[in-house]
């Protein structure tokens, strides 16, 4: 049976949305906030360094200054994460994460943990590393198409 291209892009989205599903009822079960992705993404990334400007979560995160500064005061709303003038330059914010935001992200670590057991399931080594490669394929389509606009 041949698949059409375009069910393919079908199947991305439908897995695409499976996994949100997965998150939010992960996230209510546990009574956790149900956040957009990028507001989850800015405290994973904020886990890893843990204080970065404005202008770089902007670009990590693929979204313009602005939907960053929602975004941001939204997560400082709930008490995860501070803002606070860069000391090297004034005119930029930096955030970082409070103690509650460390706790969100160990919840959600184990959440994303049990979402890769399920993604992955079936799959042996070699197909995760071809299924890697082939998404970062089609990711960078996308980035190439992006920088050519």
């Amino acid at each position: 049976m041949q698949i059409e291209h375009s069910d393919l892009v079908s199947t991305i989205s439908h897995i695409h949305s499976e996994c949100a599903e997965f998150l939010r009822t992960s996230l209510a079960k546990k009574g956790l906030p149900n956040l957009a992705s990028s507001h989850g993404y800015i405290l994973y990334l904020l886990s890893v360094n843990p204080r970065m400007s404005m202008n770089e979560l902007s670009k990590k995160i693929n979204r313009d200054k602005s939907t960053t500064t929602v975004l941001v005061k939204k997560l400082e709303t709930l008490g995860f994460v501070t803002t606070c003038v860069n000391p090297a330059d004034s005119r930029s914010k930096q955030v970082e994460l409070t103690q509650t935001g460390r706790t969100y992200n160990q919840y959600t670590k184990e959440i994303s943990d049990e979402l890769k057991k399920t993604f992955f399931a079936d799959l042996n080594p070699q197909e995760i590393t071809q299924l890697e490669f082939l998404l970062e394929k089609i990711s960078s389509n996308f980035n190439q198409t992006k920088s050519n606009l």
